[in-house]
């Protein structure tokens, strides 16, 4: 028994058989005095109390220790027996075991497990001491000195476990293991890799440091391995190196690299910095910052820095180009009750237009389809009061990748006080045209500036900025009419402030010249409109006495309303030139042109001509009851049809040609339990075209045509489904958090159509220690083979100068099966139907190894083929133990 054996390495008498003496009592607590250390049952001994057997000093506080089964002292021997569910604390030190022996003459504690009837050993001791946690076989501990000898030990390091043959506590802080394993896995009996350590020295909480040590997996030794090794074990964020991942470019000539290797400064615990670098072999390098910061309850933020200098070839030859590229990511929320009058956020997407179609170590495959960079950082401010100000602050940037276009404003302010009703009753509820009358006054200003990549963060992009202002005072109110309708009446008045306005005449050469002016300047203009509106409920009931149709019922709600605007004329702020032809004309024959000094104005011109219109909508929903298949239901299932089907149009009064606009009729729906979302569009117009593809005043039925000419048409359906929404539960979009959030800075999709985000080799998009339960998987699994599947399918349709053309027709899907428990597969592609090809296409291979992970990823044709095999373990702890090999995309001439 391991009793005996224990008690004869340490010279202590063989105790007698602990199962056969008579129990006590259950749970029976023993104290042992600091000054005689001789055990007493139930009762604490005065201290001053002498004796007859003086013994020295040897504990410095009180030992409890307590029992299930029974606690057994021996006088003769000095000895303690504790036998199931046996604990013992003392000072910091508490241990937990099926048995502990005591023996107070020799300052030793012994604790080991239980053999059961079938021969197994149960309740393993937990020696605790400080922070430090230790679960071995068995454990002799000096009261006195502190130390300890453990057997069979399995200790949790940070993440890691430690599991030693011997291990010699010198205190709570320092630990000599001897043939110890150190490992990630979660399955400690059979652990699929392990590092063997022949000694090694543990501070727990702090470091790891090892003689010789190899890599074993499933105790197969490998290679791979170092004469000494040093393991970080920090409990908290601690700066120091990250290791590069070494490699070859296979794409190109750059030769071979070291990428994302760097520094990580662990700065405070609110704000931290990772310095990463890449270097190639042909002279290329590239450098990354990225900083997360967090104060909790008031604000939390990233940043980020991205700089590549590209080089491709050899100096010299034809080939040879150097490019430079960047790009800057911010993004800062603020908790909403930090301060609920101001507010300051932050999303901003910048950059070099080509940076995600050349970058060279990304792998955000699905952000080099996005044409369009934006960025906006705001703060807003409300003052309290009657009435409320409220006042916004913003820059914005909005950037288009194709054309390398840039629009900027630094800043847009917008101000506004709210509605104010100066009729209104100060008790009571508002009633009447009168009472109802309110006002409201709104400012906009901007410094727009419009530039290109080669301009940006130079001075000449200022060189053209527009800058002007906007103020406007809404009047309105609302009254009932018969009851059943609403009625609203508006009157808007601008006044439009700019420093940009232009001059424009003829030279003496016969040059039309405008000239560019700066100066304050300012128009007014004024707007009236009234609209009528109303609800119209219908139902139309299928049920019939003795009858139970599957369509119970279908309701429909129409909202049509007409409108009625007049826009006057503003002929005072247009100025008049006279031209004259080159060859000579008379007087009679002079042209006059017309222009407005205002066509620099950042808010556009003063209306020119005069219009009165009238505006028709007309808003449908049609929902249905149907019977419910599932035979218990009281009640009908509730369909919806069409969410929404909108009709508009107008007919200008004052125009003497083209007096009806298009008719516009948009509409969408849900089908498949709300899993396919359908929208669709058009244009209808009653007009006929000439022989020149132009609109004239004739409608089309009267030009041998149909009532009307579609000149536009679209179609959008998304549709979504996975085995686990079929099973009951949530939605899947293919990607987890980190993936999502990472493609939705950079201006990326939500979803995976266009491929996934990945970055294997820093593990910045995938979880570092989250592993999927064995018995939750194997529970799940059965005969099942989870899948996802996204569709999305779009169409449009041109026919503005008889093109009869479809002008885009497109279907994309992305999809993931778990051909395994661990093995799964992804697919992110489309068909071009009209250029009759594939698009964008993304191949993804996984394999869950437990504590290694293993990826495949291949984009097989198109501009940006590549593939990334990346093999490495899940742990954060470990993460620089990888092997990661790329083939870059191909260099486009």
């Amino acid at each position: 028994m391991f009793i005996n054996m224990f008690c004869l390495a340490q010279e202590l008498p063989k105790p007698k058989d602990p199962i056969k003496p008579k129990p006590i009592q259950d749970s029976t607590v023993v104290k042992v005095d600091s000054l005689l250390a001789r055990p007493t049952k139930t009762v604490e001994i005065d201290s001053v109390k002498q004796d007859t057997l003086p013994k020295k000093e040897t504990l410095s506080d009180i030992v409890n220790y307590t029992a299930k089964d029974f606690v057994r002292m021996n006088q003769r021997k000095n000895q303690t027996t504790l036998y199931n569910e046996a604990q013992v604390d003392y000072t910091d030190m508490n241990i937990k075991a099926g048995v502990i022996v005591i023996d107070h003459g020799k300052d030793l504690v012994y604790a080991g497990r239980l053999k059961d009837t079938l021969g197994n050993y149960t309740q393993a001791p937990v020696f605790t001491q400080g922070q430090s946690v230790i679960e071995p076989d068995s454990i002799i501990f000096n009261t006195v000195t502190k130390k300890a000898l453990v057997f069979n030990s399995k200790t949790e390091q940070s993440g890691g476990t430690i599991i030693a043959e011997t291990t010699k506590m010198e205190n709570d802080s320092t630990l000599f293991i001897k043939n110890g394993q150190f490992t990630t896995s979660e399955n400690l009996d059979d652990p699929e890799y392990y590092f063997l350590m022949r000694t090694a020295k543990v501070v727990p909480g702090v470091k790891v440091v090892t003689g010789l040590t190899n890599l074993f997996i499933y105790d197969v030794p490998t290679p791979i391995g170092l004469p000494f090794a040093y393991f970080p074990m920090s409990r908290k964020q601690t700066s120091g190196v990250i290791v590069p991942t070494p490699g070859q470019d296979l794409g190109n000539d750059r030769g071979y690299f070291l990428q994302n290797g760097g520094y990580y400064f662990a700065i405070s615990d609110y704000v931290d910095l990772a310095v990463l670098g890449d270097y190639y072999t042909n002279g290329s390098y590239g450098l990354r910052l990225e900083s997360n910061y967090a104060l909790r309850y008031k604000f939390g933020g990233n940043l980020s820095f991205r700089y590549e200098n590209l080089i491709n070839s050899e100096r010299g030859f034809p080939d040879f180009s150097k490019s430079t590229i960047y790009n800057i990511r911010w993004s800062h929320s603020q908790d909403s009750k930090s301060n609920p009058n101001s507010r300051f956020s932050a999303s901003v997407n910048l950059g070099s237009s080509q940076f995600f179609r050349q970058s060279i170590n990304q792998l955000n495959l699905s952000n080099t389809q996005n044409n369009t960079l934006a960025s906006s950082i705001s703060y807003s401010r409300t003052f309290q009061g009657e009435p409320q100000v409220n006042m916004n602050v913003t820059a914005t940037h909005s950037q288009n990748t194709n054309t390398e276009q840039i629009n900027m404003t630094l800043p847009t302010f917008q101000g506004s006080v709210s509605r104010i009703f100066p009729f209104a009753p100060k008790v009571g509820a508002k009633k009447g045209i009168i009472q109802n009358i309110n006002l409201q006054y709104n400012v906009r200003a901007e410094n727009r500036i419009q530039t290109t990549d080669s301009l940006f963060f130079k001075s000449e992009m200022f060189e053209d900025a527009k800058v002007g202002a906007v103020h406007s005072i809404p009047i309105t109110t609302n009254f009932k009419v018969f009851n059943y309708f609403s009625m609203s009446a508006n009157a808007n008045i601008e006044e439009n402030w700019t420093l940009n306005t232009i001059n424009r005449f003829q030279d003496e050469n016969g040059d039309i010249i405008t000239e560019d002016l700066n100066g304050f300047d300012r128009f007014l203009t004024y707007n009236f409109s009234v609209s009528l509106g109303t609800t119209i409920y219908g139902m139309f009931n299928f049920e019939k006495e003795g009858k139970d149709p599957k369509i119970q019922k279908i309701r429909h709600v129409l909202r049509p309303s007409i409108s009625y605007n007049i826009n006057p004329a503003f002929d005072q702020y247009y100025d008049t030139f006279e031209v004259v032809d080159a060859d000579g004309t008379t007087a009679d024959e002079v042209r006059r042109e017309q222009f407005t000094r205002f066509e620099g104005a950042l808010f556009g011109v003063p209306n020119r001509t005069y219009s009165s219109s009238m505006g028709i909508a007309i808003s449908n929903n049609f929902e249905a009851k149907v019977r419910d298949r599932d035979s218990t239901a009281t009640e009908p299932k509730k369909v919806m049809l069409l969410n929404n089907l909108n009709l508009s149009t107008s007919y200008n009064f004052a125009a003497d040609s083209l007096q009806w606009s298009p008719l516009r009729i948009a509409g969408g729906t849900t089908l498949l339990n709300d899993k396919m979302n359908v929208n669709f569009g058009m244009v209808l117009d009653p007009y006929a075209l000439d022989n020149n593809n132009r609109r004239i005043s004739t409608f089309n039925v009267d030009n041998g045509g149909s009532l009307f000419r579609m000149t536009n048409a679209n179609l959008n359906i998304s549709y979504s489904i996975s085995s686990r929404e079929l099973a009951g539960g949530g939605a899947d979009d293919g990607l987890d958090a980190r993936a999502r959030e990472e493609s939705l800075r950079s201006g990326g999709r939500a979803d995976d159509l266009f491929g996934k985000p990945q970055d294997f080799a820093d593990q910045r998009l995938t979880d570092d220690d989250k592993g999927d339960d064995d018995e939750d998987k194997a529970e799940l699994y059965n005969y099942k083979i989870p899948w996802n599947l996204r569709l999305a399918y779009a169409v449009n349709y041109n026919n503005t100068a008889r093109q009869n053309e479809i002008s885009s027709n497109s279907l994309m899907f992305s999809g993931d099966v778990e051909l395994s428990p661990r093995w799964s597969v992804g697919v992110s592609s489309g068909y071009d139907f009209v250029n009759k090809g594939f698009t964008q296409t993304q191949f993804r291979f996984e394999r869950d190894l437990l504590s290694w992970r293993m990826n495949f990823s291949w984009v097989p044709f198109g501009p940006f083929n590549s593939w990334n095999f990346f093999i490495g373990i899940r742990s954060s702890l470990l993460k620089d133990l990888k092997y990661d090999k790329r083939r870059q995309r191909d260099q486009q001439l």
